[in-house]
């Protein structure tokens, strides 16, 4: 069985951080989010990826490399436009072949791996699986409809009226059955090859497509809200360990991981946190469900509920919360203007004014 990761979207709604970089490859919990779905992978038994890339592709390729370090072998491949998840098995095709494989969107997050979905599909192998989750605005995803056996109905990619709350999540499993599939159907009103249209026509050819309802969590990472909360989920369970230094004025608060080279003085660090490699953290407080990433400093200022990407800076800053900060950021206090009043008043006025 081989994996289709697809690493090639433009990222609109995480801008300004993704004009600079890759959405997969923005942190969380230090770590970028792409790396969590390769990991989940290679837990999964499964050793062949194909990394779909687009515009992004060199920066991709620097982070993952040839994907040893993650007991991979990597094969990229060049989706030149976002044209939909149908059209990326399609470009795929030469590296896919007649293998079974699971297709991972990058930029997704689920936790608890995927291993036992992919056990069972190979043990039973149904034309197609799907994985389901229940939401609160279906509206924003492809949306399956269940018959009362709980089998697969229609898909419908982000509907006006849903006929149920259940969305697809991030993650597909597929025989080779899906190749013809992909073949048959036509753009959408969006222009693009939907995956979901591809499911439709197996269901409609009377192919076995399978769901999983997920109770577990998972998220996609598109958006600043969502990085936030996937990097507070994955904070809570971390193992507190101090690589660095922290000195005898300082106090370290619950679950923190203090990097190799990190120095902490004269704060407050109140985990669940992580602090990155290098990181200098000087009479600053920072507060639980922070990331802070390698060559960060925090000087005079106060941070919490927040992602901070590497070598940026916040000094005398209070207080900073619910926030990603890119890369080489600087943060300072805006200059004080000069406060003054500017009065035109008549004979015989009495005025009152606050200072």
């Amino acid at each position: 069985m081989k994996a289709l990761v697809l690493s090639g979207g433009s990222g609109t709604r995480l801008r300004p951080i993704t004009h600079t970089s890759a959405k997969q490859l923005v942190p969380v919990a230090n770590k970028p989010v792409l790396f969590y779905g390769l990991e989940a992978i290679a837990d999964a038994g499964i050793t062949e990826v194909g990394l779909v890339v687009g515009d992004t592709a060199d920066e991709i390729r620097e982070a993952v490399g040839d994907g040893s370090r993650f007991g991979l072998e990597v094969t990229y491949i060049r989706q030149d436009a976002p044209l939909g998840l149908a059209h990326a098995v399609l470009v795929a095709r030469d590296f896919l072949g007649d293998d079974d494989f699971v297709m991972y969107l990058g930029d997704n997050f689920i936790v608890g791996g995927i291993t036992g979905l992919v056990d069972d599909f190979r043990a039973e192998r149904p034309d197609a699986g799907i994985l389901l989750t229940r939401v609160l605005d279906p509206r924003a995803f492809g949306v399956a409809e269940l018959d009362a056996a709980g089998r697969v109905v229609s898909l419908v990619e982000k509907p006006e009226f849903p006929k149920s709350d259940l969305a697809l999540v991030g993650v597909y499993l597929f025989t080779p059955a899906v190749h013809e599939a992909v073949r048959a159907v036509r753009p959408s009103a969006r222009g693009e090859l939907e995956i979901t249209h591809a499911l439709q026509w197996l269901i409609d050819q009377g192919r076995d497509v399978r769901s999983t309802t997920i109770s577990g969590y998972w998220k996609d990472t598109g958006n600043v809200a969502d990085m936030l909360e996937v990097n507070r989920s994955v904070l809570e369970r971390i193992e507190p360990r101090t690589a660095g230094t922290v000195d005898a004025s300082s106090e370290i608060i619950g679950r923190v991981r203090i990097e190799e080279g990190a120095r902490v003085s004269g704060s407050r660090v109140v985990g669940p946190a992580v602090i990155g490699a290098g990181a200098v953290i000087s009479g600053s407080y920072v507060g639980p469900f922070t990331s802070i990433s390698e060559g960060c400093r925090i000087e005079d200022s106060e941070v919490e509920y927040s992602i901070l990407l590497r070598d940026s800076t916040l000094t005398g800053v209070r207080r900073v919360e619910a926030s990603l900060i890119g890369r080489d950021v600087e943060v300072t206090p805006a200059p004080r203007t000069p406060s003054a009043h500017r009065l035109v008043l008549g004979d015989h006025s009495k005025v009152q004014i606050s200072s």
